[in-house]
């Protein structure tokens, strides 16, 4: 009887795709993210790469018992009647190489096409591949690369300041690369890459990760959507009964709450 209350107090979601979970590494979500995982059922749930940080544990060896914790219930789910895909990206990468196997009923792919309710087709794949139309020079890669692993650091120790006041979750990392005029320039060229992959295959949008920022907009008459990540901003992407794709951000005060959720408009005649 617990089990059948349990269950009918979940939302439902014909699809979830969830990216950039970092497992592994010092500033992944995981308390956040199991919580969001026991929310909900779902037919299908997408995991759109960077999932295990394994470039993370390349450098120093973590594996906190929560990261064990989102594994175990990963595995679970895909013992259920859910469809579970694992699309690896970059810093799981030497998972591409499986790509066609499955993994105790994880089916591993590179990328895949996703037909939802309304009959709309979206690619989706982690968005590493897009990194060629979006990489600056060596120098500029690599000042970068040190900045983000600033922002994340301060990111961390804000994060530890809200939790003894109380306070909800809130993203300064997201919050300070809003800010930066050659984040942004980044992030535009990004999206147009991959709303450029959907287009070349005659599909109706994309839906991706990489990046850590959650966003959903159309492109040059392509619907993307970015289902943002668990590091910084504890957002995934749901697709409901009818259809219609929303992204959802964690609140740790009000468990899910769709405060960035971006209606997409009707795409003209």
């Amino acid at each position: 009887m617990n089990n059948t209350n349990n269950t009918c107090a979940k939302k439902y979601y014909n699809s979830v795709f969830i990216s950039d979970i970092h497992l592994g590494s010092l500033d992944c979500k995981a308390d956040y993210l199991l919580q969001f995982l026991n929310s909900f059922h779902c037919e299908k749930l997408y995991l759109v790469g960077d999932i295990v940080d394994m470039w993370a544990m390349s450098k120093q060896f973590r594996w906190p018992a929560k990261h064990n914790d989102i594994m175990h219930k990963i595995f679970q789910i895909s013992q259920t009647d859910t469809q579970v895909y694992y699309l690896p990206g970059n810093h799981d990468e030497p998972l591409q190489k499986y790509t066609g196997f499955e993994l105790s009923q994880i089916k591993i792919r590179r990328e895949m096409v996703h037909k939802t309710q309304d009959g709309k087709r979206y690619l989706v794949f982690h968005g590493d591949q897009c990194d060629g139309d979006v990489t600056l020079g060596k120098f500029e890669s690599w000042i970068g690369d040190k900045g983000y692993d600033f922002l994340l650091m301060l990111n961390r120790w804000y994060h530890l300041y809200k939790q003894k006041t109380n306070k909800e979750y809130w993203s300064l990392a997201g919050y300070i690369k809003s800010k930066i005029k050659g984040a942004n320039a980044a992030i535009e060229r990004y999206k147009k890459a991959s709303a450029k992959h959907a287009k070349q295959r005659g599909l109706d949008g994309v839906i991706c990760g990489h990046i850590h920022h959650p966003e959903s907009c159309v492109i040059d008459g392509i619907e993307y959507h970015n289902d943002g990540d668990w590091v910084e901003n504890c957002s995934a992407l749901v697709e409901d009964i009818s259809g219609s794709l929303q992204l959802v951000r964690f609140d740790e005060m009000t468990s899910i709450s769709t405060d960035i959720s971006t209606k997409i408009p009707a795409r003209a005649a």
